[in-house]
């Protein structure tokens, strides 16, 4: 029995099962998600290894980076094998990992499809458990002058002011503003407030001579344009 237990541990696997040795001698990219993940925990526990332990929190979110960079502290703890220390090693890594891809979107000054747009904004609002309304202002040449959270709320939505978006329009120069606002719940498909909102911001927008270029809804590394959409 000693011996079956003794064999949980990565000490017992061969060097090139090792996650470690293998991310050395062939480079991080070969190795899983799991693998990664059971590098920055350690161990695992007498009764699996820290790359088994690694598969179990993957699994419980159906093996989703993203849903599992939304998992506190607290709910990683919930996991049997993992402590305060390997919980806070797990969610640091995550965070590098959204911090990278944000310092990505600096790189963006000028918007020439949706899914720029998408890149821009996914690291700031796409793996929120809120939803956030922002807007991005943009000269006549489609470059990013500014970008702003307009509103903050619960899961059940936001509040939009449209004197506010035109009254910051006005004063960046802006030509035209794209909306933009996510989906903690995971679905894309535009609610009847959504659709209203857009409306009502792109007939105000017109009498001042700037354009509403798009609205985005951002879920689960997904999005929805509505111009794409042929529904702006």
């Amino acid at each position: 029995m000693q011996e079956k237990l003794a064999s949980f541990s990565i000490k017992n696997w061969a060097d090139d099962d090792r996650p470690r040795e293998k991310l050395v001698q062939k480079g991080s990219f070969v190795l899983s998600d799991a693998e990664l993940i059971a590098i920055l925990i350690g161990s695992g526990s007498r009764e699996e290894s820290a790359v088994e332990l690694s598969k179990r929190i993957l699994t419980s979110v159906d093996n989703n980076l993203n849903e599992l960079g939304k998992l506190s502290v607290n709910q990683l703890m919930r996991f049997k094998g993992i402590g305060e220390a390997k919980a806070v090693s797990i969610a640091a890594a995550l965070e590098v990992g959204r911090r990278r891809r944000l310092e990505d979107t600096s790189k963006i000054v000028k918007i020439q499809s949706s899914h720029d747009v998408f890149e821009l904004l996914y690291p700031l609002i796409g793996e929120l458990p809120h939803e956030e309304f922002w807007i991005v202002y943009l000269n006549n040449s489609n470059k990013v002058i500014h970008k702003s959270q307009l509103s903050k709320g619960g899961i059940t939505g936001t509040l939009v002011d449209v004197r506010l978006v035109l009254k910051q329009a006005l004063e960046l120069g802006a030509v035209g503003i794209i909306l933009a606002h996510n989906h903690p719940s995971g679905t894309l498909k535009p609610s009847a407030a959504d659709k209203q909102i857009t409306q009502k911001l792109k007939t105000a927008s017109e009498a001042l001579d700037i354009q509403v270029l798009d609205h985005l809804i951002l879920a689960q590394n997904e999005y929805l344009s509505f111009a794409d959409k042929g529904i702006l």
